[in-house]
């Protein structure tokens, strides 16, 4: 009885974002409403749909997770660097990055990198379109992962089923409704995934006997309460979390930088004047929220100590949400429908990130690699039939990624987040602060930051020590180095590019 309760609130909740794609689909006339909703966000839902769109299913499954095996190191400096890089991003790239595109008339990353630095011959439209396509297969494929792991740990379907189903839901309207959809569906995403935390961190202390005894169990486990050790549950011993780890650890918050899901939502805003608004919403939802998802996973341990859910290994720790929900499911019909909210606020999380992710990797293939690259010239009417279709044909693949249940979600966000922090985070900042920066820097420092995050954790990270750092740090410091070592020796910018930087930069004051 339960579960069909919890699946009626998750198929209402499917129902309505099905919804929203269609009445959103009206409103785009052509390819530049599909991908950038005619820029005309308002404040609030673009805080909130840049944020959901960022807080993926590592909100709600990843990060309690963490915490649940290793204790509040890892997870809160983590949330302590996602945070101090949220509000840098609002507050030094958000207005440029709207009123540049805007001054280059760009309604794709790459475009506007492209027009930036006078790439005539679309090299870097193409490298910066590649790498879209590379990290966002993988980052979506983790989304559909979560929504068949959630599924299938709470009700036993099918997990490659689950998964499908899921992938189907989340193409069906953004197909339908392209940007304006994914961002009207993550402000209500936004909501249901701030009900859902709020919800089970209450529920699970009451469950697990209280604030006291949850803090008890957690001060019993070596470094599981230090900020400066992490717990090992293998040995039930701690290890050190040193200052370089400290260090790396707060480098998730370069990512920010060079996301294209959110600084599309910056291009997006109707009027940039209302940013500091957008700033202030975005940053105290996304330090609340990882405190509080840090917390549940917290609370999960003592819960499973007390025996009132199973004991997590590994990374069925991910799951520690699904299994709380499915407790409060077993009281009352009430309860049952509740649980059904927070599971749908997990899909919320997913599926905020995934319909974003591929909007932008759709618009990486049809508009820049098709259009602008290869020149193929389409009718406003067939240009939106090609980006509907990439985006059924990356969810294609996205879905085959996701094929192993086994895969841990964060890790293969981290893996993703550091790729793209790396390959256009220097870029961005030299686009919008670096008049001297040219086209044959930025291309061999996206090169280089993309293919860093590759050296360094398939290679140099395995030496251990200092080196074993996240990916993100040494790949952004390296690629913004190249960036500028290049462009230096290569000489200044062509007098056109300078002049049109400036003309758009005293549009912008």
């Amino acid at each position: 009885m339960s579960n069909a309760i919890i699946l009626t609130a998750i198929v209402l909740y499917l129902g309505m974002v099905v919804c929203i794609g269609i009445v959103c689909s009206r409103k785009n006339s052509n390819v530049g409403d599909f991908y950038l909703g005619g820029r005309k966000l308002g404040p609030i839902v673009t805080a909130m749909s840049a944020e959901a769109s960022d807080m993926s299913s590592y909100l709600l499954m990843g990060v309690p997770g963490l915490a649940y095996l290793t204790g509040l190191a890892d997870a809160t400096w983590t949330a302590i660097g996602l945070a101090i890089g949220t509000y840098l991003n609002w507050l030094i790239v958000a207005k440029k990055i709207r009123l540049y595109s805007h001054g280059y008339r760009a309604i794709t990353l790459p475009d506007y990198f492209s027009k930036r630095f006078g790439d005539d011959k679309h090299i870097i439209t193409f490298i910066s379109a590649a790498i879209i396509v590379v990290f966002f297969i993988p980052y979506t494929a983790s989304g559909f992962a979560a929504c068949g792991k959630l599924f299938n740990s709470l009700l036993g379907f099918d997990y490659h089923a689950a998964m499908i189903i899921s992938a189907i839901v989340i193409v069906l309207y953004c197909t339908l409704g392209g940007f304006l959809a994914a961002s009207t569906s993550d402000l209500v995403q936004s909501i249901i995934m701030t009900f859902a935390l709020g919800v089970v961190v209450v529920f699970g202390i009451v469950q697990a006997g209280g604030l006291d005894v949850v803090i008890d169990n957690a001060k019993a486990l070596p470094g599981y309460l230090d900020m400066f050790h992490t717990h090992i549950a293998e040995t039930n011993g701690s290890g050190d979390y040193g200052f370089f780890k400290i260090i790396s650890t707060l480098a998730w918050g370069l990512g920010y930088f060079g996301m294209p899901h959110i600084l599309l939502r910056f291009m997006a805003i109707e009027d940039e004047n209302k940013l500091k608004i957008s700033r202030r919403i975005a940053t105290v939802w996304v330090f609340i929220s990882l405190i509080v998802a840090t917390s549940i996973g917290v609370i999960g341990f003592s819960l499973s100590k007390a025996g009132v859910i199973d004991t997590l290994v590994g990374n069925d720790s991910e799951t520690v949400i699904v299994k709380i929900a499915h407790l409060l499911s077993s009281f009352n019909p009430v309860a049952a429908f509740i649980a059904g909210i927070i599971l749908a606020g997990i899909l919320a999380a997913t599926m905020s990130t995934a319909d974003s992710q591929l909007l932008a990797a759709s618009s990486a293939i049809s508009q820049n690699l098709a259009v602008e690259c290869l020149h193929i010239k389409l009718s406003e009417k067939k240009a939106m039939l090609v980006a509907r279709l990439t985006v059924v044909v990356i969810s294609i693949i996205a879905v085959f990624f996701a094929m192993d249940p086994g895969s841990s979600v964060f890790n293969i966000v981290s893996f993703a987040w550091a790729g793209f922090g790396a390959a256009f985070g220097p870029v961005v900042l030299c686009s919008l602060f670096w008049r001297r920066a040219n086209k044959y820097g930025i291309i061999s420092g996206m090169i280089a930051g993309g293919a860093m995050i590759f050296i360094w954790k398939f290679g140099i990270a395995r030496l251990g020590g200092i080196f074993a750092v996240y990916e993100l740090l040494p790949a952004f410091i390296f690629a913004t180095i190249v960036i500028i070592v290049v462009s230096l020796v290569t000489g200044k910018p062509s007098k056109d590019v300078i002049d049109k930087f400036e003309e758009v930069k005293n549009m912008s004051r």
